[in-house]
This record gives structure tokens, sequence and C-alpha cells, in this order.
């Protein structure tokens, strides 16, 4: 007999069993087939296991981290929040911390109005000249400063790095040395005292700071795209226009916020080059609030509250996209 005609007996024979089965009423059993494990994979198992675990308890202790920092970080601001809406009796070291009494916002309407009987002058006007001060002053310093890091990096010429060099020894400068020639700079150029002449110093001193930013940011940027503008036929201004301003938002927003808050926050600038009342800037006027004699810290905290309200603004609804410019590599380098 051939294998062929013993393997079709078999066959026939269990087709022939399966049908007796059936024709007695019994139900076929089928014997499940036994999958041997390795050592290795039998081993794998209580390690995946606490891996996720551990896995586990590490995020819990990062979250745990992250949220005692950030009420770390919120304590002066509910200080300035609870403060501002306590009266001037509530007021006191010992009940710093408490609650107030309830929801009282005249602090903050004396902070934003003023009270020309108490000697108080509102912050309404002194927060539009901050406006007036930190937007122009923002847009040509981060316009400037990228052009200038567009010229060091993809227009090379003699010198270029010596410039670069000198540019950044500015930043290391101490403001309180050059006070002095800066408001006779300012008083023949017929700019001190006025937002003009604010706006003029912190292009000026804002520069070293956004050309670094940008010369960074476009030295990652292949010179093989400025190379093929060149061929085509453009220009100086042309390339940068096409090409390079474009591609340059991440780098725009990491600047920007930079120094819009740099120019908000800024005071020494501010108390020298303006003398007026009705040109200084926020953080000026915030500081002539405190009276000679007397301060009341529930105003004092609502206007530091109101003078800050832009700056943390800023942050919070455009703080990812600051992160977004750093990790794009505006600051590499």
């Amino acid at each position: 007999m051939t294998a062929d005609e013993s393997a079709r007996g078999n066959t026939s024979n269990q087709g022939s069993e399966a049908h007796h089965r059936e024709h007695r009423g019994e139900e076929s059993v089928s014997v499940p087939s036994v999958v041997k494990r390795s050592p290795a994979s039998s081993e794998r198992v209580p390690t995946m296991k606490a891996g996720r675990f551990e896995i586990r308890w590490g995020r819990v202790a990062v979250y745990v981290v992250l949220v005692a920092a950030a009420l770390f970080y919120l304590l002066p601001v509910y200080l300035l929040l609870i403060t501002g809406m306590k009266s001037f009796q509530e007021v006191s070291l010992a009940r710093m911390w408490e609650l107030p009494s309830g929801l009282h916002f005249d602090s903050f309407a004396k902070a934003w109005l003023g009270r020309e009987a108490e000697g108080i002058r509102g912050l309404s006007e002194n927060i539009m000249n901050s406006f007036y001060l930190a937007i122009p002053a923002t847009l040509i310093s981060a316009l400037m400063g990228s052009l200038n890091g567009y010229v060091l990096t993809k227009w090379k010429f003699r010198g270029a790095n010596a410039l670069f060099t000198l540019m950044l020894f500015g930043m290391f400068i101490p403001y309180q040395s050059i006070l002095i020639p800066l408001v006779q700079t300012l008083q023949r150029m017929q700019l001190y005292g006025s937002i003009p002449g604010l706006i003029f110093v912190h292009v000026v001193y804002g520069l070293p700071i956004t050309t670094l930013i940008f010369r960074n940011y476009y030295a990652g940027i292949p010179s093989e795209l400025v190379e093929a503008a060149k061929i085509d036929g453009a220009g100086l201004l042309g390339i940068y226009r096409h090409i390079l301003f474009p591609i340059s938002m991440p780098g725009f927003v990491v600047v920007m916020i930079w120094q819009f808050q740099s120019i908000w926050n800024d005071f020494l600038f501010g108390v020298i080059v303006t003398s007026r009342p009705a040109v200084q800037p926020v953080t000026v006027a915030l500081n002539n609030m405190a009276g000679s004699y007397i301060v009341e810290w529930n105003v004092q905290m609502a206007g530091s509250l109101l003078a800050a309200l832009p700056t943390l603004l800023v942050f919070i609804f455009l703080g990812q996209y600051f992160m977004r410019g750093l990790l794009a590599g505006s600051l590499k380098g």
C-alpha cells in the first residue's frame, strides 16, 4: 500500500467516525492546541507590568512637582488679587494671606481712574503710553534685528564677525553708565521727554539681542536657497522678502514676545527719559502712586496687577508659540 492510499484511508476512517458520532447524537469535542511558551516570553510579563507600574508612578511624581511649582509661582498673583480686593483697614502683615471680607473692586477703580482729591493719578493714560511705546519699539527692533541677522549670516563681508562681536558687547554695558550721554544725545535730537525718544532708546538697546536671535536662526537655513535666488536674479532685499521672511515666523514670535515684556517692564529708561507724568509709562506711574507719608497697599497692589496684566496675557495666550520658536532653533548656538 502506498503512502497516498494510506492517507486517504485515514481520512475516510476519520470521516466515518465523525458521521457515527453525529448519528448517535454525540457532540464532537475540539481539543485546544497547547502552545509552549519559551522561558524568555514567560519572564517578560512581570517585567512589563513592573515597567508600567514604575512609569505610572513616575508620571504622577512629575505632575505633582509641576502643580506645586505652578502654585508657588502663582502666589504673587494670588496676593495681588486678594490685597487689591481688601479695604485699607484690612491690609496688614498679620492678615496678609487672609481672604477679603467681600468682592470689593474699589481699589482697582481707584488705581485705574485715580482720585484728584487725594492726589492719586490713575494708570489708564500711562497704560496707553506703554502700549504706544512697546508696540512700535517691538516691531522696529524685531525687523531691524532680522535684517541684521540676515546680512551677517547670508551676505558675509569683511569684518562681519567683528561687527557682530561689538554689537553683542553692547548688551553687557550697564545702563546706568550711559545715562548722562544718553540724555544729552536725546536733547540734541529733540527727543528728550517724549515717547518717540523712549522708542528710539529701546530700539537701539534691543538690537543686540534681536540680532543674536535671528543670526542663530538664519544660520540653520541652508545657504543653497540664497544661492539659488541669486542665480535667479534676486537682490539683497528680494531674497529677504521672498525667501527668508516667510520662514522667519518662529524667530519673530520669540523676539517680539521677549522685546514686548522687556520694554513693558522697563523702569530705568522711563523715569530718566520722560519727566512729565502725562507721557510716562505705566511702571513709572505705578511708582509715583505711592504717597510720601502713607502707602495704600490695596490700591498699590491693584495697580500692580493692572500693570502686569498685558504681559500675563501675552504669555498665557502666546506662550506655546514662544516655546515652539525656541524649539525651532531661534536660540540655538
